[in-house]
């Protein structure tokens, strides 16, 4: 491979409110496979969009995710108290842990979430499922229903909560509390805010189960820290972990997808036929548009040299990967990358669940609820469609979460 040049432009601001992300990873991927920009706030960092150079990256050894040990601005106190994305760095879970530390505070989340467990959970998906789909049932053929608010949000935090075995009556905070942490374009007061609320609701979680034990995630973890195997950070950083991202990924999975059926009819009914397997639907919204548009961030342990491309990363410097541009790229997808196309043949070579050591403990569960979610609204709602048209549906205000702030549908007659 040629060599190409360090990016040496004046850094791009990315957009907090997350306007248009593929817009803003083509014009960054146009800068070279990396190249410096501003996050909201004036922090310089670079955005990664090559997903081979992600590929190495993920993998090199010199590469961290520990701010408090490997973020010189960090730990100098230079990154101000206020940062409307301090919580990304602040956390001290398997999100932000490096080399054994990670492999630590990893090991629980990952045997909680091992492949035999997710797949025992099927029945349970399916249930949760048609007692959402029974609800829909109650809105008027003509009438328009936000899927997201009504579907797609509730069933995938409804599974992680039985997972973790979070009671009823904290369900619709945590719901209304989430959302908040992924929102990058809020003022400072209130992104501060809320990480405060979902604390103090994982307060009042750990209460709960402490006085009612059972055989859950989160009775595990309590486990753990009563062993000594985690601090009392880690045990709460933990559970925000694991309801976020349990929760968030799968929404805007089950959203985009949606869209982008219900946009392009003959690969609906491919699907529907079964001409087009569920799964490929399902790797072919990934891809297409990940959840995670950007995730924040990565550190420099050391200079690192990546000798393919020849940037230089110097010690410190902070990296955003880029997941949304790198499902896109035309080197990989070809020049209709930005095309939905379910018949894809490279829709499984994306990287929308990270990839190496932090691969998402949680993606074969997103997959089973996706492709039970989809099979049986589809099959429930054989006449859906959107009530507005593709272009006006708005994106969430955020360089982080790739959603809908709503999908508005007409359902039709349900089937018999």
């Amino acid at each position: 491979m040629t060599a190409t040049p360090p990016d040496t432009g004046c850094p791009y601001p990315l957009d907090g409110s997350g306007t248009d992300i593929h817009a803003e990873a083509a014009a960054l991927r146009a800068r070279g496979p990396a190249a410096r920009v501003l996050l909201p706030g004036g922090i310089p960092a670079w955005s990664v969009t090559d997903p081979q150079l992600i590929r190495r990256l993920l993998t090199h050894p010199g590469i961290s995710k520990d701010a408090h040990r490997h973020w010189p601005a960090y730990v100098r106190k230079e990154v101000p108290e206020d940062w409307p994305l301090r919580i990304w760095v602040d956390v001290r879970n398997a999100l932000s842990a490096y080399g054994s530390e990670h492999r630590r505070l990893r090991r629980p989340l990952a045997a909680a979430f091992s492949t035999r467990r997710v797949r025992a959970l099927a029945p349970r998906i399916e249930e949760i499922t048609r007692d959402l789909l029974d609800e829909l049932c109650t809105a008027g053929p003509e009438e328009v229903v936000d899927l997201r608010a009504r579907f797609a949000w509730r069933l995938p935090l409804l599974v992680v909560n039985s997972v973790l075995g979070v009671p009823g009556h904290l369900h619709d905070a945590f719901r209304d509390a989430i959302g908040d942490l992924f929102a990058t374009g809020l003022p400072p007061e209130e992104a501060a805010a809320a990480p405060v609320r979902v604390y103090a609701l994982i307060d009042e979680l750990l209460a709960h189960k402490r006085g009612h034990p059972e055989d859950d995630v989160t009775c595990a973890l309590i486990t753990a820290h009563t062993d000594g195997e985690l601090t009392v950070r880690e045990l709460a950083d933990s559970l925000m972990l694991l309801i976020g991202a349990g929760h968030e990924t799968t929404v805007n999975l089950l959203d985009h997808a949606t869209a982008g059926l219900l946009s392009h009819p003959a690969q609906l009914a491919a699907a529907t036929s079964g001409r087009t397997g569920w799964e490929q639907v399902v790797e072919e919204a990934l891809r297409h548009q990940a959840p995670i548009a950007t995730i924040i961030l990565r550190f420099a342990v050391h200079d690192v040299v990546d000798e393919p491309t020849g940037l230089v990363f110097a010690r410190g410097d902070a990296l955003a990967i880029n997941f949304a541009a790198a499902g896109r790229d035309p080197g990989v997808h070809g020049g209709d990358a930005d095309r939905f196309d379910t018949a894809r043949a490279t829709a499984r070579e994306h990287l929308a669940f990270g990839h190496g050591p932090h691969l998402c403990v949680g993606a074969e569960l997103a997959r089973i609820e996706a492709c039970i979610a989809l099979r049986a609204l589809f099959a429930r709602f054989p006449d859906m469609r959107l009530a507005v048209g593709p272009a006006e549906l708005q994106p969430l205000p955020s360089l982080i979460s790739n959603g809908h702030r709503r999908l508005p549908v007409v359902l039709g007659a349900a089937a018999r």
